[in-house]
């Protein structure tokens, strides 16, 4: 077996890394063809990465020139215990507002550790909704990694 197969995670155990780790470094193609990179914050949604962002952001500006996209997901220490998610995707822009603020509800709360959230956090996002987008990552292709499978042996 080969030392790529031997690190390789399966689907469940993405999804679970997925769901454990909190910031995917998102890169973009800038127009002068220079990689964007920027973190975001996620849910996973049907097993996608889902974001939002301001609109008006260099990101939503590089992805409506061109909609690929390559995202990172990472954790570990050491050699050893490395282990992270590469995704290619396409990024779908979602705009309705109610989808929006629908998506940064869902964010907002995953990032408060799944507890309800308060007044003042639903009027904000329902406030912050109409300047944001949704982005909707469809993969095409992953890449993965585990270190801690090869048991210390480098």
């Amino acid at each position: 077996m080969s030392r790529r197969d031997q690190i390789r995670m399966s689907d469940d155990e993405v999804r679970a890394f997925l769901e454990e780790e909190r910031t995917v470094t998102c890169a973009t193609n800038g127009r002068d063809g220079w990689p964007h990179l920027m973190p975001l914050w996620y849910v996973l949604r049907d097993d996608e990465l889902w974001s939002w962002t301001y609109a008006k952001s260099q990101k939503v500006r590089n992805l409506e020139r061109d909609p690929r996209v390559t995202l990172q997901v990472e954790a570990g220490e050491t050699y050893d215990q490395l282990r992270g998610v590469m995704l290619r995707a396409r990024a779908v822009i979602h705009r309705d507002p109610d989808a929006v603020a629908a998506l940064g509800t869902e964010i907002f709360t995953r990032y408060s550790g799944g507890h309800p959230l308060d007044d003042a956090t639903r009027a904000m996002i329902a406030r912050q909704a109409p300047k944001r987008v949704g982005l909707q990552f469809v993969e095409e292709a992953r890449i993965t990694w585990d270190h801690r499978k090869l048991g210390g042996v480098d």
